[in-house]
């Protein structure tokens, strides 16, 4: 007995419709329109041959990214992936020809620095990630600001840790201010807001906010954050 296609192909189009065993056969009359409308998401432009398209709870699609090595759990949004690729695409070019350099920097507030930031820090570190952190690359008596300039020319990308606190601080135009303004010029930056939202950034610094991140309030928590950066930073062997 022929049975219909639209649960495995979808009959989204006409002649998807026409080439069913059992669709096919009915009337397509004046005023015709398809019956069925699939229930399932496709896979995203871009997604491997795994399948990896999905819809999260807020209704917004996810896939694996092309560097994410394979089976790996974590998803970007179209969004993401479409701000995220060419600072990607940056990173793996100075991966060959700079090894040596830190994965990252990370740019926070002073007031973070023996909290979020350092459990940020401790969370990237143990999925092998080299991070640039002045709490631990910053020797006594070294100054300051010139040992920041070092670790900005150390890191293939900046990480901006977008807290209230950082937000406090750039009103001020502290040195958090000085550090966004270098990675800024760079365009290899990435945002992670916790705590805040990108509308309050946007009051403060409109070019940082109009950059494409990672958020605590998207992916949950702290360590699915780290999860997903160490996925975008590492640079694995081919």
């Amino acid at each position: 007995m022929a049975r219909c296609t639209a649960p495995v192909y979808g009959h989204r189009t006409e002649s998807g419709r026409a080439n069913c065993p059992v669709c096919g056969r009915q009337g397509r009359g004046y005023g015709y329109r398809p019956t069925y409308s699939p229930s399932y998401a496709s896979p995203l432009a871009g997604s491997n041959s795994s399948g990896s398209g999905r819809v999260q709870g807020s209704g917004k699609r996810t896939t694996r990214a092309t560097w994410s090595r394979p089976g790996s759990p974590v998803l970007y949004t179209p969004t993401q992936l479409q701000d995220l690729t060419p600072i990607r695409e940056r990173i793996e070019v100075v991966a060959k020809e700079k090894p040596e350099l830190c994965d990252a920097f990370l740019c926070h507030a002073w007031a973070d620095r023996q909290g979020v930031a350092k459990d940020l820090h401790d969370l990237l570190n143990a999925r092998g990630v080299r991070v640039w952190f002045s709490e631990n690359d910053i020797p006594l008596g070294v100054p300051f600001l010139r040992s920041i300039d070092k670790g900005l020319a150390k890191s293939r990308v900046g990480l901006v840790l977008v807290t209230p606190a950082l937000l406090q601080r750039l009103a001020e135009e502290s040195v958090a201010d000085k550090e966004l303004s270098v990675l800024l010029q760079r365009q290899q930056l990435v945002p992670i807001v916790h705590g805040t939202t990108y509308d309050a950034l946007r009051d403060v610094s409109p070019l940082l906010a109009s950059r494409n991140g990672v958020s605590t309030a998207e992916e949950d928590t702290l360590e699915k954050v780290a999860e997903k950066l160490a996925d975008f930073l590492i640079v694995r062997p081919c």
